[in-house]
């Protein structure tokens, strides 16, 4: 740090942080607390959380630069907020401290998610911080990189989560996760991540098509079900986490399905475009609740079973739905987006409504049909940029940097709120 002002700054909150921490430490855990000792927990972390809102207005693009070189380096959300806490005390929480809350149920953690948000949510809304940490999770893992050759050479991956395997131009992405109704988890999305990245990047690769596959779910045995959102279990006892799952969804996989990933790997052809990207397809087999349901938000073309349903149960959840908030109302308008988001209206493919969120309804037989005619009507010469200007035209990206902020400290607030681990804790105790 070489601004004094930020240092004098940095200083404060690393004191008001440290005596934050002190009066939490002399409390009992956060499960065993009394309504005065959870007042009095509330009461330090509000101290804490006002300061560092303040440091992150006022610095935002200090700190940024100071984490990343100037801007020269590109970490992803999990790097960066590592390097904050090492950097910048008090700022986000240590590694220790997040190790700590993920050994615990939901119900016993402190929130310091709630921390990364404030610190996320001032990197992304500056717009000189934010495009580049938009640009740094744009760009393909190191994991689909080191995946790349071989799967050049055979055209299949399989991950826990995912099957890809690419077949006549198409890369086709099978979320496989049977036993649970492709419930969404953080393996899942490093998973889909990957076959993502796999499949901008193979130029052999020119439509990509997301399906589930079939179910060994006691329910839905030998069908297949395209996904029942994100995984509540995984939620109550705390393995679901704000950037490793909430925000990496967001600002990895999904926006490049949008965008594309950012390649600066050494090829000709970088000045046409910054982002490789490529027409996507889905196919909605029995149904799409949830996360499921925000990911046909930003594909190209939308194939539903006339049997199956659409449905964001946010409301019942507790939680915000991703991007929902920012897509939806564009595709379906303000008032069916209010209906679907604030009252739980589940949509059926057969509705008329359903015009609006999907491209086609076809009968369960004939879907492997109508997928492979999707398919080869989005592999033409002129749908990759058109697609790229109808994206910059309905989502442009500072449209989406905002949404992104203020999503980043909305989740975090929600995700530890009382009634959502309440509510989770129900739903997991129920049968999937």
């Amino acid at each position: 740090m070489t601004s004094t002002g930020l240092e004098r700054a940095a200083a404060v909150l690393a004191e008001t942080s440290a005596h934050a921490e002190k009066r939490i430490a002399d409390l009992p855990g956060p499960a065993s607390r009394t309504p005065e000792q959870k007042a009095a927990a509330a009461a330090a972390h509000e101290e804490a959380r006002a300061l560092r809102a303040a440091f992150m207005d006022e610095h935002a693009d200090e700190v940024y630069d100071a984490l990343t070189g100037g801007r020269t380096r590109h970490p992803r959300l999990a790097e960066l907020v590592e390097a904050a806490a090492d950097s910048f005390p008090g700022l986000c929480p240590t590694p220790a401290q997040m190790a700590d809350e993920r050994s615990r149920p939901q119900a016993a953690q402190e929130g310091r998610e709630i921390d990364q948000g404030i610190f996320l949510r001032a990197v992304l809304r500056s717009p000189v911080a934010g495009p580049h940490l938009l640009d740094a999770m744009l760009r393909p893992t190191s994991r689909a990189l080191s995946l790349l050759p071989g799967f050049a050479r055979s055209g299949v991956v399989e991950m826990e989560a995912v099957r890809l395997e690419r077949r006549d131009g198409v890369a086709r992405l099978t979320m496989c996760r049977d036993d649970r109704l492709n419930a969404e988890d953080e393996r899942q999305v490093d998973d889909m991540e990957t076959a993502v990245d796999l499949a901008l990047l193979d130029p052999s690769v020119r439509v990509g098509l997301l399906r589930g596959g079939e179910m060994s779910h006691p329910r839905y045995r030998g069908r297949r079900v395209f996904s029942a959102g994100i995984d509540l279990k995984k939620i109550s006892s705390g393995d679901i986490s704000l950037v490793g799952f909430l925000l990496r969804r967001e600002l990895g996989y999904i926006h490049k399905i949008v965008r594309g990933v950012l390649d600066d790997r050494p090829g000709a052809g970088r000045w046409r475009s910054r982002t490789t990207e490529k027409p996507w397809v889905a196919a909605v087999d029995s149904f799409a609740i949830g996360g499921g349901m925000q990911l046909l938000l930003v594909f190209d073309h939308v194939i539903a079973a006339a049997d199956s349903y659409l449905s964001l149960p946010a409301a019942a959840e507790g939680i915000v739905p991703g991007m929902a908030n920012l897509r939806l109302s564009r595709c379906a308008g303000p008032r069916p987006a209010r209906q679907i988001v604030l009252g739980g209206r589940r949509i059926r493919a057969t509705e008329p409504a359903a015009a609006l969120l999907v491209d086609e309804v076809v009968e369960p037989d004939g879907m492997d049909a109508a997928v492979e005619r999707a398919v080869a009507a989005l592999d033409g010469d002129a749908v990759l940029a058109n697609r790229r200007m109808l994206n910059l035209a309905e989502e442009p990206v500072d449209a989406f940097r905002a949404y992104a902020a203020e999503f980043a400290l909305q989740q975090a607030l929600r995700i530890h709120g009382d009634d959502v681990i309440d509510k989770v804790g129900r739903f997991a105790g129920g049968s999937a």
